[in-house]
């Protein structure tokens, strides 16, 4: 592998000089990242997981500045990528934790939302920089980072051709559409479900939502599987044995009703939730464990490179190796953690912060290393939050802090780790695409640290909007993980976690663990109501099919272009649709003007066109 690297040449030569860090890139950097910001908030809110925006972002960049300007480079495409894939970051960060402050009563203002996502955002980017060299450069060939090489190869591949940035606008448009026919002018019904009476009023759901579909086919068939598996599990047999065995029996813990007085949805929310919180915990920490030993080398190459980067400040370096200056990192993350202690609104105690850095910085690492192994959307950042949770509610519960202000405190510091961890994962992808390029890192440290205020900004709005329209917890709305961050701090702090559940999700993860399934799609689906892991499932038959009808991975890309359009289309427009729900201009909920049937129909259309829209006749697989 070190051959690998001495033999290495970016695409763009170190001595070659070319324009970078431009006003237009790093503007429609941000336009693109508060559009998947946005987009990513409400995903999330929603099925728990967020969509990588860099590829799509690459795509529209060179679409977008080609038609505008002349002569556009590389390197300009790779910063609006950079900037665009912020957003993202930021909006998995945030989502995934603030609103357990919003079910908890301690409702946060808008400009504590921004502050927590600013400084976190900052505290992530500047605390992977210490290890760029190490893990971006030392590692190549070792660690693939899927997302970063896919993302340069894309930038490549438009320096020689048009890139098909209207597959991505069809999507936007069509996604849009659908959602305003169905969600704001109610011509037929979002989500279509009946009850089997017979099998104790199991559910049979799904949400058609060109969001859902959008992500089947872009994680694909396989992982699309394991999370409706999951969901089938709790769903079609858990929830029935309890309806069966639990009837005429009084009100069990944590439910306060009987439960043959429950439906599916209740029995799901009482009892399902808390055993796929532990299979999610126990996934986190089984993904930690498999990594340890790469985790401990990344800690001690990092300490040894930032003690050389103290003795070489003088040292020259070329270009495609200077990131931003130690003096510069060094401060700005001591800034960072004092205006987080020095903040009363944050409840942040001398314990918190020293947890915070010592954390902070190990998962930083962790995640670092995750996305370089198995990808962005693979990383399991919800799992090391959830470990970061656990620890400091431990930690308080040890010393005896179990009033409200340190049950929000525990929250309010898990959540600026999660926006560090979350900003540090994208932040690797990035800076490795740009490793591939020949970009020059300070240029893209800086750009992601710019690109982060407009998207901070317009998420504490967004978390408001979507909160008021729909509210976090609801079945529209069911904010898997912070649901369960506030689940945990509750349950650990004051002592109110059904133990018992939790320890049967630990279990189940185990044994998914031994069969060699992946553990934490296996735990979301669990967790997740069954209505959007059918319709995840069905994006991801779709993949399954296409791939099947063809040899060229170009369907595949295009499919996934068109399926970040439908998310991006649908999730945008599903904000705006929360506004005007806020302003009372639509209803937020209606019976549709059509019956279940067509709404079924109508998503089955959808699909075929995303299969047919992805595939290349041209490339049709020859049979016999």
């Amino acid at each position: 592998m070190k051959d690998l690297l001495a033999t290495f040449k970016p695409f763009v030569a170190a001595g070659e000089k070319q324009k970078e860090f431009s006003t237009r890139a790093v503007i429609l950097g941000i336009l693109l990242s508060l559009v998947f910001a946005i987009g990513n908030a409400y995903l999330g809110l929603k099925v728990g997981m967020t969509i990588s925006a860099s590829i799509p972002a690459a795509v529209l960049s060179m679409a977008i500045l080609r038609t505008f300007f002349r002569r556009v480079g590389i390197l300009e495409n790779n910063i609006v990528q950079t900037v665009a894939s912020v957003g993202e970051g930021l909006a998995g960060g945030v989502i995934f934790t603030i609103p357990a402050l919003f079910l908890l009563g301690a409702t946060p203002s808008i400009p504590h939302i921004f502050t927590l996502a600013l400084l976190g955002g900052i505290l992530g980017i500047l605390f992977m920089i210490p290890m760029r060299r190490y893990i971006i450069v030392e590692e190549h060939g070792i660690l693939p980072f899927p997302e970063g090489k896919a993302c340069a190869e894309i930038l490549k591949a438009g320096e020689k051709s048009g890139p098909h940035a209207s597959l991505a606008i069809w999507g936007i448009v069509v996604g849009s559409i659908y959602k305003l026919l169905t969600s704001a002018l109610y011509l037929w019904n979002e989500t279509v479900s009946f009850t089997v009476k017979k099998y104790q009023n199991t559910l049979v759901s799904m949400d058609c939502t060109p969001a859902l579909l959008g992500v089947g086919y872009i994680i694909g068939p396989r992982i699309s599987a394991v999370l409706f598996t999951g969901s089938a599990l709790g769903w079609w047999v858990l929830i029935p044995l309890i309806a069966k065995f639990g009837s005429g029996a009084p009100p069990i813990f944590p439910a306060k009703v009987p439960i043959e007085s429950m439906s599916a949805t209740d029995i799901w929310s009482s009892y399902i939730r808390y055993i796929g919180a532990g299979a999610v915990a126990v996934g986190g920490l089984i993904t930690l464990f498999r990594i340890a030993p790469v985790i401990w080398k990344t800690m001690i190459e990092s300490f040894r490179e930032f003690f050389h980067l103290l003795q070489n400040k003088s040292k020259k370096t070329e270009r495609t190796d200077k990131d931003i200056s130690l003096s510069y990192l060094l401060l700005g993350s001591i800034a960072v953690i004092l205006a987080l202690w020095l903040m009363p609104a944050f409840h942040l105690n001398l314990v918190t912060i020293v947890l915070l850095v010592i954390l902070g910085f190990f998962f930083v690492a962790v995640t670092s290393i995750t996305v370089g192994l198995v990808g962005s959307s693979s990383s399991p950042v919800s799992g090391m939050t959830i470990t970061t949770l656990l620890i400091t509610c431990f930690v308080f519960l040890g010393l005896g802090w179990t009033d409200r202000i340190h049950l929000v405190a525990a929250i309010t510091m898990g959540a600026v780790a999660n926006v560090a961890i979350a900003m540090a994962g994208t932040t690797s992808q990035d800076l490795k695409t740009g490793f591939l390029l020949g970009a020059t890192p300070r240029s893209q440290q800086v750009a992601e640290i710019v690109g982060l205020i407009l998207p901070a900004v317009a998420i504490g709005f967004t978390l408001y909007l979507l909160n008021d329209a729909y509210g976090f917890g609801s079945a529209k709305l069911p904010a898997p993980q912070a649901t369960l961050m506030a689940l945990i701090a509750r349950g650990v702090i004051q002592q109110e976690l059904p133990v018992i559940l939790v320890v049967i999700g630990i279990v189940f993860g185990l044994m998914i663990h031994f069969m060699r399934v992946p553990v934490l799609p296996f735990a979301i689906g669990l967790y997740l109501p069954l209505s959007l892991n059918s319709a995840i499932m069905l994006g991801g038959i779709v993949n399954l099919i296409t791939e099947q009808f063809t040899d060229d991975t170009k369907s595949i890309q295009r499919g996934i272009l068109i399926s970040s359009g439908l998310v991006a289309g649908d999730a945008c427009m599903g904000v705006l649709i929360a506004l005007l729900t806020v302003l009372h201009s639509v209803p937020a909920s209606k019976t549709g003007w059509l019956n279940d049937g067509f709404s079924l129909g109508f998503f089955i259309l959808l699909s075929l066109w995303l299969g047919r829209a992805s595939y290349k006749r041209s490339v049709k697989k020859s049979v016999g």
